[in-house]
């Protein structure tokens, strides 16, 4: 019901401004069709491989690599993949439940989760571009440092 809502009240704000300014609507809705196909074949095949991961990955092994017994060191390779990693949050939180039912512990989880927001090893590049190697590098090292420590307490208050 809810996604209908927004729908419907994006619809008439796309009217309301295709009224207000017909030319200006089909510039922005020929610049948005653009976007959208330049970025639908990446998400289709993203959501491809990490249903891929999921389907042929055994519950046997993310319970032994991310799980409650895997320690400390599965919350260290959970927060790894998740620095590395470069995905969309709508895809990350569904890989998250996937991976939460096949036995990661919620640490891991959380350490995965935090580390893909805060952590980026793929963009560092642009990054360092932008704000310097030093800045990129602390902002990286600590932003993995905290990630662990609230994965940490979040592993101790949701347990």
């Amino acid at each position: 019901m809810f996604s209908l809502i927004v729908w419907i009240f994006a619809a008439g704000l796309l009217f309301l401004s295709f009224l207000k300014n017909k030319y200006k609507t089909a510039k922005s809705l020929k610049v948005s069709w653009k976007f959208f196909s330049s970025m639908a074949l990446l998400v289709l095949l993203t959501i491809w491989a990490i249903g891929f991961l999921v389907t042929f990955l055994p519950s046997a092994f993310i319970s032994k690599t991310i799980g409650r017994n895997a320690g400390i060191e599965g919350v260290i390779l959970a927060a790894i993949f998740g620095s590395i990693v470069l995905i969309q949050a709508f895809i990350a939180f569904p890989l998250a439940g996937s991976f939460l039912r096949q036995g990661a512990s919620i640490t891991a989880i959380a350490a995965f989760v935090t580390t893909l927001v805060m952590v980026g090893v793929l963009t560092a590049p642009l990054e360092v571009k932008f704000f310097g190697k030093k800045f990129t590098l602390w902002r990286n090292s600590l932003s993995f440092i905290f990630a662990i420590v609230i994965a940490l307490l979040m592993g101790v208050i949701l347990r």
